[in-house]
This record gives structure tokens, sequence and C-alpha cells, in this order.
């Protein structure tokens, strides 16, 4: 019996009926032969570190742009503080660790440079050229383990971390979120990385917002403050353990109306004070706005400037690889190419 046939039985014998198990994936996009140390979920996880769309997230902006300070959260800071949040619930359902990880590391690999500001900019810009497009982070993420990664052969994952990545994002809406438009993910461990992300945001971007001195703590909303805590370790540990307690005999994971609550109200007060702020304030949601649209622009004037050797021939798809091509972008590397495009040089002195 090798490893990995040693740890699927594991499996079997120690999760939750309701877990899914290696053994019973759905399997790959293209058939390969099994590794015999690691279960499908556990070589899924390697791969997606292992990709230069994860590598990208340690320099993509989380809320701020371009902090001054070493200790605000980057993209990938927050997807590993998600892994944390979800392999912790995970555990503590009997579900399966390694695949509620896997789909969590994976979950925001297709954001784009500047936060939700990019987001939104390449969403508006990329409708110029094609009307019928547009642009989310979730589906694009889909894309990248798919189809972008690898030289264009993707990262060939099982079905069920893509169905984890492919659902994972559900914007500014209220829980519960699902419905006949808004399907679950075909498992709990993947409705787990959904709850583990809105816990992570909505509590470490209230934590770099007090740090920046954008907010203060006592200006939290009270319902919050009074059931999940005055601090931030209070209101995680409030969270994630209601989410246990509310999901060990539920058909899907939940949590107690009471917490749901006050989360949601966290939520809405971050995006009425911290996330439009740090948009707009002095003018960055319009300076996001001229580098994503600028760099969308000159690469359909100039396609020759795509990564790869080909072009493609209808504008439609040129702008899909545009839209590809700049939402792969660090924020670093999204203003080099702006200055080297648009910002006049000076001639050399002799």
């Amino acid at each position: 019996m090798t490893p990995r046939e040693e740890r699927e039985k594991i499996e079997g014998e120690m999760l939750s009926p309701r877990a899914a198990l290696a053994s019973g994936s759905k399997g790959r996009q293209r058939p390969e032969p099994e590794c015999p140390l690691r279960t499908c979920f556990q070589r899924d996880r390697d791969r997606i570190i292992h990709s230069k769309a994860f590598r990208r997230l340690n320099h993509k902006t989380q809320v701020f742009i371009a902090p001054e300070g070493d200790h605000f959260r980057t993209r990938l800071t927050h997807t590993l503080e998600v892994m944390q949040i979800a392999r912790g619930v995970a555990r503590a359902l009997r579900l399966n660790e390694d695949l509620a990880e896997a789909i969590s590391l994976g979950h925001d690999l297709g954001h784009t440079p500047f936060g939700h500001a990019g987001e939104w900019a390449l969403d508006r810009v990329c409708r110029e050229f094609d009307p019928e497009a547009h642009f989310h982070h979730a589906e694009q993420s889909l894309r990248v383990v798919e189809m972008l990664e690898n030289d264009g052969q993707g990262l060939n994952l099982t079905w069920e971390v893509r169905d984890g990545i492919g659902h994972h994002s559900k914007g500014k809406e209220d829980f519960p979120l699902f419905g006949r438009d808004r399907p679950r993910p075909a498992t709990l461990e993947g409705e787990v990385v959904i709850f583990a992300d809105r816990i992570a945001y909505v509590n470490h971007d209230a934590d770099d917002a007090i740090r920046a001195g954008i907010l203060r703590s006592e200006e939290l909303p009270r319902k919050t403050r009074r059931r999940l805590g005055d601090s931030l370790r209070e209101r995680i540990n409030s969270m994630v353990q209601d989410v246990v307690e509310a999901s060990r005999e539920a058909p899907h994971i939940s949590m107690s109306p009471p917490v749901l609550e006050a989360m949601d109200e966290l939520k809405d007060f971050l995006f009425a004070r911290v996330y439009d702020y740090t948009a707009a304030s002095e003018g960055e949601l319009q300076r996001v706005e001229e580098v994503i649209s600028g760099l969308f622009r000159y690469h359909m004037k100039h396609p020759e400037l795509l990564p790869g050797d080909r072009i493609p021939r209808t504008v439609k798809g040129l702008a899909r690889a545009v839209c590809d091509h700049i939402a792969g972008m660090t924020d670093r590397y999204a203003r080099t190419q702006f200055i080297s495009y648009f910002v006049p040089r000076g001639w050399p002195t002799p």
C-alpha cells in the first residue's frame, strides 16, 4: 500500500460521512497517473503553491494601494489567512482539510492589480471592445488554473478544487447567499472557504484600516463589538467557533443568526467607511482607472506586446487576451508598464 493509499484509507475511516474524500474525486480535466505519495487534493495544493500566479499575489493589493507600512495585508497574506481559517473549520467538522486548503490557496489567483478598484476598472474597459464581456476575479481564478498557467496548459486540478474556486466569491451580499441563480459549491469544503474568506477579510481589513488611521477601534459597529469582541483575535475566534457550532448538525455550512447579523453589519460598515474611501481618496480610483484602461487600450493597439506568439485575430479574442494579461499583472508591474508606455523619457545628457 502506497502512502497515498494509506492516507485515503485514513480519510475514509476518520472523516465525516459529509466530507469529500480524495478517493472519491470526480477526477481531473485530463487523466494522469496518481502520485504514490500525495492524495489528489494534496497534489492540487502543491501545484497552486508552485504556480506563477500564486507568487504574484505577494505584490497585489488587498485593500490599500501601495501602502507605506510593512504590516498591511497583501492578496497573498489574505489568501494565507483564509487558508488557516478554512483548515481550522474543516478540521473541527471532520471535513477534508486538504481540499479546503487547496480551494483557499487558489481562490484569488485571478485577482487584478490594485484590488477591487482594478477589478472594476478592468470590467469596464473590456466592455469597450466586447459589450458582452465582463470581468470577475472568481471566474478569472478558474480560468487561471484551467487555461492560463503552465504555458496555456493549466494546472489540471481536480473537479472539486475547481468547483470551489469558481464558487468562492459572493461580493458584498449578505448571507445566506444561495438560490436558483447562486448555486452552492458542490462540497462542504467549498462552503467552508466562502465563510473563511469573509471572516478573514472583514477582520483583517478592519485591522488594516485602524492601522492606517482611517478608523478607530471604537468606531466599529456596536453590535459587532458586543457580540464578537473588541479585538481582532476575539472577533475571529467568535466567528470561527460559531460556524463550527452552527454547522455540526446542519446540512450546510452556516452561522447562527446573531453572529451572522453582526458579521454582515461589519461588512456593510467596511464597504461604506473603508473600501469606498480607500478607492476614492486622493483620486486613487481615477488613477487606477487611468492605469488599467490605458494599458488595455495600448495593448489592443499593440497586440505584438502580449506574451506568447499567437495573436488572436478577432477583436473579441484579442480583448480576452489583453484582459488575461492585465489581470495577471502585479501592482508594481502595472505601474512600471504604464510609465514605460505613457511617461516621456528625457534625452540622455552627453
